[in-house]
């Protein structure tokens, strides 16, 4: 049998139920199907550290399955860091609830969070926004009530810019991981989204191959041409090629111009950058500086110090 001990409460409702904990085997513990926030091992040393020192202060919150198994609906980060620690038994208040409410708990339960990332809001919200729909909500009133209002009412969204979010969901995932990453800052990504996926694909290529990522007139411009059926590779190059305001020049070397002077093992262009780069750095390095060099401007003598 489960070993159970009364949760201490300060409610001031004294007819309110007293919820129990119980400590349940961490293997019976499932994660929540499709949980929209990532678990990484690297944010939780500090979580990791309290637990090792004060054990688990605030009980994980789950809901029973059919399986006999329990789904956790908060907690999967404490689930971790006690995996991570060695810890079998985990203290879980178990409710029982339908899907949608345990939706709407779990992204309210998270979505407060310090960091979370832009992708997981917008699978978190775009979840929440489809529970609250399933229990009958209208869809112009629950867009505003998808945000969990905290005490403070700190960090409230608007339903429009919920609305946003979701539309991150629409993004193939290169293109979501580059806003997570902040690549792609997030008003250019909620254009993009409107793109189809194929023409998603030829903008992917298009930032790989020159390294900028476009802006939100740029993001603006393709949404504009993806309505009008205009977007196709040589239209999202030359928009993409186009000179944005305050952008860093690209600098393009002719390989053959440099041939001579890298090793033959050297050929492609991001080999090139790094060789160049390195040659850079061991100048500064060594203090060596550009009056230094004896660079002759028609390129047909280049003297390295005397060498």
């Amino acid at each position: 049998m489960p070993k159970e001990n009364t949760l201490d409460s300060n409610e001031k409702d004294d007819k309110k139920e007293i919820e129990q904990v119980v400590e349940i085997d961490i293997g019976k513990l499932k994660d929540f199907e499709k949980h929209p926030f990532k678990v990484l091992d690297e944010t939780l040393e500090e979580l990791s550290n309290s637990i090792q020192e004060s054990g688990i202060t605030t009980p994980l919150v789950v809901r029973p399955l059919k399986d006999g198994n329990f789904e956790i609906v908060s907690g999967h980060r404490r689930k971790r860091a006690c995996e991570i620690l060695g810890i079998t038994k985990l203290p879980c208040i178990v409710r029982d609830m339908t899907r949608d409410e345990a939706i709407i708990m779990m992204v309210d339960s998270n979505i407060q969070r310090e960091e979370v990332l832009p992708s997981e809001k917008a699978f978190a919200y775009k979840m929440k926004l489809e529970a609250m729909k399933h229990q009958g909500k209208s869809i112009d009133k629950t867009c505003g009530q998808v945000v969990h209002k905290s005490r403070d009412d700190i960090s409230e969204e608007s339903g429009r810019q919920v609305q946003r979010y979701i539309r991150l969901t629409e993004l193939i995932p290169e293109l979501l991981e580059m806003v997570d990453n902040k690549r792609i800052a997030f008003s250019p990504a909620v254009e993009i989204s409107y793109l189809y996926k194929n023409e998603q694909k030829l903008l992917l290529n298009c930032i790989e191959e020159y390294e900028h990522t476009p802006s939100l007139s740029q993001a603006q411009e393709l949404h504009r041409m993806s309505k009008n059926c205009e977007l196709n590779q040589d239209s999202i190059e030359d928009l993409m090629c186009e000179e944005k305001p305050n952008q860093i020049p690209k600098i393009n070397i002719s390989y053959g111009r440099i041939q001579n002077y890298v090793p033959r093992s050297v050929v492609t262009p991001k080999e090139v950058e790094d060789y160049l780069i390195k040659c850079a750095i061991f100048c500064k390095q060594r203090g060596i500086n550009i009056s230094q060099l004896n660079i002759q401007l028609d390129n047909k003598t280049i003297d390295k110090g005397g060498r």
